[in-house]
């Protein structure tokens, strides 16, 4: 095979050439100049039209991601108002018992609900006050109010609440509009109501009538609000009537409460005594 020489006095010739090439280019380019513009035209919608549906999947994506944001903080706002109510409830429920203690005729002690069972016949409290806090058996335990229930048990630093709601819990008690006199229980059936029994068919007693202790039995001190009548019902073959009563004082949202130091009267429990052994 045999290579052609460059020789330098052929230079002309290529740069001649070179430049007629350049100059057959600019040419052809300007003749075609709305071909190329329509070629540009044609370029940018097809990758507009491409990139339609990857911007369309950019903003979903976009949208998940701002729409999980939201969501987490809408838990966080959530999860501080429900602290905030919470909050504001306590304080509430604070400022009404310094309210009650500052009125009140009795002594009383603070206390702090610390576990509650609600779930059958025999429910009971616990509070975190016992012996070494003066806190004795058979005490009333009220919040402002009303009537909670009263102490069955103690030790140290807690002692055990029997509440309304329970099978054996008796009180005695009086219609605040006519003073008439009965006992308050539960039935056992119904955690919304309280039952008042042995209370004369012929006592009017009206739907918001006030039930309260009667101070009777030498057990709680008069006048301690438990209820309101909700409605009465004759009792078939007696001469008395039952009536229904709302309590005043919630057991499933209550936190706080107080402890009457109320000592019965050991001068009345003496002639109970000695009334009682003269029948024996």
């Amino acid at each position: 095979m045999r290579f052609r020489v460059f020789k330098v006095e052929n230079a002309t010739d290529y740069i001649l050439t070179a430049l007629l090439l350049v100059c057959a280019l600019s040419i052809a380019i300007n003749r075609h100049q709305d071909g190329i513009n329509n070629l540009r035209q044609f370029s940018i919608t097809i990758v507009s039209l491409l990139e339609e549906p990857l911007s369309n999947i950019r903003v979903y994506r976009q949208a998940l991601n701002t729409n999980t944001y939201l969501q987490r903080q809408n838990i966080l706002l959530q999860d501080e108002l429900s602290r905030l109510r919470a909050i504001e409830q306590e304080n509430r429920e604070l400022r009404n018992l310094l309210e009650f203690k500052e009125e009140s005729e009795y002594g009383l002690k603070p206390v702090t609900f610390v576990s509650k069972e609600l779930t059958g016949l025999n429910n009971s409290f616990t509070i975190d006050a016992g012996f070494r806090e003066d806190i004795t058996k058979g005490m009333p335990v009220i919040t402002s109010d009303g009537l909670i229930g009263k102490v069955v048990l103690t030790s140290g630093y807690y002692s055990q609440v029997m509440p309304y709601y329970n099978n054996l819990f008796r009180v005695s008690a009086r219609v605040s509009e006519t003073r008439s006199t009965g006992i308050v229980s539960w039935s056992g059936e119904n955690m919304s109501e309280l039952v008042m029994d042995f209370v004369p068919k012929t006592v009017p007693i009206d739907s918001g009538f006030v039930i309260e202790t009667s101070g009777f039995g030498n057990e709680f001190p008069a006048g301690i609000p438990i209820g309101k009548v909700i409605r009465t019902e004759e009792e078939p073959g007696k001469d008395t009537q039952r009536i229904f009563l709302q309590p005043f004082a919630s057991l499933f949202n209550v936190a706080e409460g107080f402890v009457i130091i109320f000592e019965p009267d050991s001068s009345i429990e003496n002639l109970e005594q000695g009334y009682n052994e003269l029948f024996r």
